[in-house]
């Protein structure tokens, strides 16, 4: 988990969490921003015994929950990467402000393209790429297993792996596989927007800003996605690539 460790790192900042909101897609964490993660339960661990003590977040310093990230129960896990995202500052200054599946589209045309994950946009890609081959753990039709990302990412010229994969530690794995020639992203809102992630073969990232704090968190309560969450006007999306 070297790159988390990198990021936890980098971060200084001693601002506590004011509020948390875990919705049924979504989680937020708010210290000096509003940072978002991927709500994810599935395949972690849970303790029913009576004598547990319930964790306290509120008032906490946010990255004592960032550390939360390193965590093998992936429901803390998706709670640390909130707050890793609450803390980091973003260079606004050197985003744009992008949809991910265009810049995956026109990197990609006529080419091998990978995507760790089932994004809305993968239909799209079909048209344009040579082959194109999704990798997803909860497979839809027409994805491939998780065990094909061996065989799938050595061959690929556009790779995009969803920031999803930082919550269940899969990350560190996947990397190795990526060719130096390829071009790689992370994407997702769970993205960290810091250029630490660049020390780790990632050409570029494209996550989220949250722009309305109490128009996302209301959101998020009621259960939106991130179709909703964006078309609500509570965030932007931003892509950072590596200089």
């Amino acid at each position: 988990m070297k790159i988390l460790t990198d990021i936890l790192s980098s971060i200084n900042d001693d601002t506590l969490v004011d509020d948390v909101v875990r919705g049924l897609y979504w989680t937020a964490v708010t210290s000096s921003s509003c940072g978002l993660s991927s709500t994810m339960f599935r395949d972690c661990a849970h303790d029913h015994s009576d004598d547990v003590e319930p964790v306290v977040l509120i008032g906490q310093p946010a990255a004592d929950i960032a550390r939360f990230s390193l965590s093998p129960d992936i429901g803390m896990a998706s709670l640390g990467l909130a707050a890793i995202n609450s803390l980091i500052p973003i260079d606004l200054s050197q985003c744009v402000e992008i949809n991910a599946g265009k810049i995956i589209m026109d990197k990609g045309r006529g080419k091998n393209i990978s995507i760790i994950g089932h994004f809305p946009f993968v239909d799209d890609l079909k048209d344009v790429a040579k082959n194109l081959w999704v990798i997803e753990k909860w497979q839809r039709p027409g994805d491939y297993p998780a065990e094909d990302a061996s065989k799938y990412l050595p061959d690929s010229d556009v790779i995009a792996i969803s920031s999803t994969t930082l919550i269940n530690h899969t990350l560190e794995d996947l990397l190795p596989l990526c060719p130096t020639s390829s071009f790689t992203m992370l994407l997702g809102p769970t993205t960290p927007m810091t250029p630490v992630v660049f020390d780790h073969g990632i050409d570029m990232i494209s996550g989220s800003l949250v722009i309305d704090k109490q128009l996302a968190l209301t959101c998020i309560k009621q259960g939106a996605n991130f179709r909703q969450l964006k078309r609500s006007g509570a965030i932007r999306l931003l892509s950072l690539q590596k200089s």
